[in-house]
């Protein structure tokens, strides 16, 4: 009885093993989708600052290099200098994992997606009192539309931005983007 116990639990052992193994049955083009690519894009953003308790607006540009359909890598830079009051403004230079979901809408062309970014966060504070460099969490989501092969249209991008070392106490802003992305072949 007690032989078979130890046959026992060493098949169930091999099986659980074996099982993490990488299976060899499908090519990794079929079993992730091919869809690796890379796209550069120029925004145009409303920020609300949480210091000074105002909306600002901005421009920015942005780089997505997709290691298949769903998983990929975002950096962008984003100025606000639009309706800055006293030479109030922030900029943001920021870069993390974007994760696609499934696609919507007629022949796939809304593509929905969650992103958290992480880097630093430029801060000019009023009448050109001081500077700071901060860190920066952005956690994000939107939609892309996309146009044909090479073109996309950001609808909109929105991130909660949390700055948690800011001189007088973590400050958080939101920010909305919207703008156009072209496939580089």
């Amino acid at each position: 009885m007690m032989k078979r116990t130890w046959i026992l639990c060493a098949l169930l052992l091999g099986g659980l093993f074996g099982g993490l193994l990488p299976a060899r049955a499908q090519s990794p083009e079929a079993a992730i989708g091919g869809d690796q690519r890379l796209t550069v894009g120029g925004d145009v953003n409303a920020t609300y600052l949480g210091y000074g308790k105002r909306w600002i607006g901005g421009a920015g540009a942005s780089v997505d290099a997709n290691f298949n359909w769903r998983l990929g890598v975002e950096g962008e830079a984003n100025f606000t200098f639009y309706r800055e009051q006293a030479d109030t403004h922030a900029t943001t230079y920021l870069v993390g994992p974007r994760y696609q979901l499934n696609a919507l809408g007629s022949r796939y062309r809304y593509r929905p997606y969650v992103k958290f970014l992480v880097g630093d966060g430029e801060f000019n504070f009023p009448y050109n009192y001081g500077h700071g460099s901060y860190f920066v969490m952005a956690p994000g989501a939107g939609i892309d539309y996309r146009l044909g092969y090479h073109w996309r249209l950001r609808l909109v991008d929105f991130e909660y931005q949390y700055w948690p070392q800011f001189s007088f106490g973590a400050v958080s802003n939101y920010s909305f983007t919207t703008g156009v992305r072209y496939n580089i072949p």
